[in-house]
């Protein structure tokens, strides 16, 4: 609201607000010489008699008292018709918008005077005695209000009217007694909004954004086609065409701004409703959202976020008939009056483009080249692209560079991901490379076209062919198998550095829930977020999640298999990178392994790769001889993860500066085949010389 529109919208709520107090004032006139003790009301309450000599300031010199207020009535209409067709006035919105009624007015501006003035609760509390309360009641507004030479209102019909447009509350202590002792008042944000005052969040959960926060339709950043789309929006929303618009996307892909530019063309504010479930009695903000919008002049937008397979109920804005925007996750429906003649769009994430006009609306200096690689690297949607720039702007500004680089930018990703991720997921630091992974040559080929495939995910979806259609995304789903071990965490360890991506492991055991639907949410959420922020997700023993589907002969089977079905719906749309390990893929349905992109099994390490681990987790210093290390290296077959372990508790055992020797290699394998709860395969004090040696020293003593 201008600062024109809000002088205009607080006289013009001042006007009615004496029209008021002038019929107040010649009801008490009236009853105090029409009683046989007269009550000189004005001397009683003193406030009643600024009122009247403020009042009289305004009135023609030869007025009759008893006419003043007819004539603040023809005051007040008389502004109505003069009010210019292109500004917003509250009290004239209720009239054109909502039907009311003048009479209405007055008993709404009458139920709001003690928040105008605490004095009128004095006032009526004497007058409605017996009754304790210092706000009126239906009865007494009935008769104040009236015409003072006239019949009463038709008071409960009045405040029935107000009740419905959610614009009068009544004290719930009184819904038992009779309706004219009914204790009325108007909501707080209400009576400011009456008034034209532009309150930042009027109402729990709802927050008013000016349209000059959003951009103009135009300049919004979509595809061609959508901008089109879009474009026609405003058209439709004034011809009543369409009442509410669904926009559906990732957290941070726009939808808020794409309808922030729609209701802007409309010339109208926003009220972002961020609430829980509309149906809750106690949601004030949602019982104020449509009087408040009509009041304001905004469209309200309702950010909703139902979980997988539910379908949010949402009834009709009591005290609003305008457009209405919803910002829609990806998964989830609608239902309700709210949404019978909805239109929906879906905001695809933003492409390479996309993303670096989002880069360059931000407005942060990079360095010549950078803003080529960010855009290419950082799959980022919009919103997060605002904020992590700010970020690294910031990391900028602290290492004395006003240029923001590509080393900027990962950092604030990397902090951006925290916040949002940690609660979800467990960081994982990437492994130094393909280097600290031992493998085979095939499984290294393998490896290396799974980084390929992801390094390309976005240019493979534009050099496919026909046939793929929109069915390819830019997701990358892959599953490394084998016995635990065998290196599957260290590959995705070393995927994250090859490819300079954060890295997050899922607990399942926070994800998976007993009660019903808990699990696809905390599933959904998870996922949502890493594919928003593009970071590796790390599915640890998925097979927890991805086991077959069984025949139902129980609730349990059903829900199971529900828990897949939604697991295989969402990878198929996952547009992220996420890695599963498992070491029973055999129990992992079918279904699953044909929408992988890459799978790859790690068998045990031979001889030859466990004794390159063993060298490479060994201390630099150690004093272990060569063919015993062999020989532990042919006889004991280990894992990766064993080995590491043992040489970790082999170093701890070489104390006091002694390096690592054969015994103490020997002690920690024995410790790890005790662990494992199998034989040890070589004899006792083997690490004292080699096999080899012990036969030819057995071979001399014979000769």
């Amino acid at each position: 609201m201008t600062e024109n529109s809000l002088h205009r919208a607080v006289a013009d709520f001042r006007l009615h607000v004496y029209a008021v107090i002038a019929r107040v004032l010649a009801h008490l006139e009236r009853m105090a010489g029409a009683t046989e003790t007269p009550v000189d009301w004005l001397q009683a309450f003193p406030f009643l008699a600024a009122y009247r000599s403020l009042l009289a300031q305004h009135e023609p010199a030869d007025l009759p008292p008893d006419l003043a207020w007819a004539w603040w009535d023809l005051q007040v209409a008389a502004g109505g018709a003069q009010a210019q067709p292109d500004g917003h006035l509250p009290l004239r919105a209720l009239r054109s918008e909502r039907g009311l009624s003048d009479d209405d007015v007055r008993f709404l501006i009458g139920a709001g005077l003690v928040e105008e003035d605490i004095r009128f609760g004095a006032l009526f509390a004497a007058l409605q005695e017996p009754l304790p309360a210092r706000r009126p009641c239906v009865g007494l507004l009935g008769w104040l209000l009236s015409r003072p030479d006239g019949e009463s209102l038709d008071a409960w019909a009045i405040s029935q009217r107000l009740l419905e447009h959610g614009l009068l509350t009544v004290d719930a202590d009184r819904r038992g007694d009779p309706r004219s002792e009914w204790v009325v008042q108007v909501p707080p944000a209400l009576w400011d909004a009456l008034q034209g005052r532009v309150v930042e969040q009027p109402a729990p959960g709802v927050v008013r954004q000016s349209q000059r926060s959003f951009p103009p339709v135009e300049e919004l950043i979509l595809p061609p086609a959508l901008q089109a789309r879009v474009a026609r929006l405003p058209e439709l929303l004034r011809g009543g065409h369409i009442t509410a618009l669904v926009v559906r996307g990732m957290n941070g892909s726009g939808r808020r701004t794409l309808l922030g530019s729609v209701a802007r063309s409309l010339g109208c504010d926003v009220l972002l409703w961020r609430g829980d479930k509309p149906e809750r009695p106690d949601d004030e903000g949602w019982r104020l959202l449509g009087p408040l919008a009509t009041l304001t002049g905004s469209v309200p937008v309702l950010r909703c976020d139902p979980a997988p397979g539910e379908s949010l109920d949402l009834p009709r804005l009591t005290g609003y008939r305008g457009p209405v925007g919803i910002a829609l996750g990806r998964s989830g429906g609608l239902r309700g009056p709210l949404v019978e003649h909805s239109l929906s769009l879906t905001l695809p994430p933003p492409d390479r483009d996309a993303r670096r006009r989002f880069w360059q609306a931000t407005g942060v200096p990079m360095a010549e080249g950078t803003l080529e690689e960010v855009a290419g690297r950082f799959l980022l949607t919009g919103g997060h692209i605002h904020r992590a720039a700010d970020l690294a702007h910031a990391h900028a500004l602290l290492a004395g560079r006003r240029e923001v680089l590509l080393g900027d930018v990962q950092q604030a990703t990397a902090a951006l991901n925290r916040q949002v991720l940690e609660t979800l997921a467990t960081h994982l630091e990437p492994a130094g490379g393909w280097a600290d992974l031992v493998v085979a040559e095939p499984i290294a080929r393998e490896l290396q076209a799974l980084e390929a495939r992801c390094r390309e995910r976005e240019a493979l979806r534009e050099r496919a062919g026909p046939a793929f259609g929109r069915s390819l995304n830019r997701g990358v789903r892959a599953m490394l198998s084998g016995p635990s071990g065998t290196g599957k965490t260290l590959a995705a360890r070393a995927l994250a550095a090859s490819l300079e991506m954060d890295l997050y492991r899922v607990d399942l055991a926070a994800v998976v829930n007993k009660y019903i639907g808990e699990t696809e949410r905390n599933l959904n959420l998870v996922l949502s977020r890493a594919e928003e922020l593009d970071v590796i997700l790390l599915l640890d023993e998925g097979d927890a999640l991805m086991t077959r589907r069984t025949e139902v002969r129980n609730a349990n089977d059903r829900y199971a298999n529900l828990e897949t079905n939604y697991l295989l719906q969402r990878l198929e749309t996952y547009e992220g990178i996420v890695i599963i390990t498992t070491n029973a893929s055999q129990r992992i349905d079918d279904a699953f392994l044909r929408r992988l992109d890459v799978i790859i099994d790690f068998p045990a390490p031979d001889a030859a790769e466990r004794r390159l681990i063993w060298q490479m987790h060994l201390p630099q210093a150690h004093a272990v001889s060569e063919s015993f290390l062999d020989e532990v290296a042919n006889r004991c077959a280990l894992t990766g993860g064993q080995i590491r372990n043992a040489a970790l508790y082999a170093t701890l055992l070489a104390r006091d500066g002694c390096p690592v020797s054969d015994s103490h290699v020997e002690q920690a394998v024995q410790r790890e085949y005790r662990k494992a709860g199998a034989a040890y395969p070589m004899r006792a004090g083997a690490g004292n010389g080699s096999q080899l040696t012990r036969v030819r020293q057995y071979v001399q003593s014979l000769g």
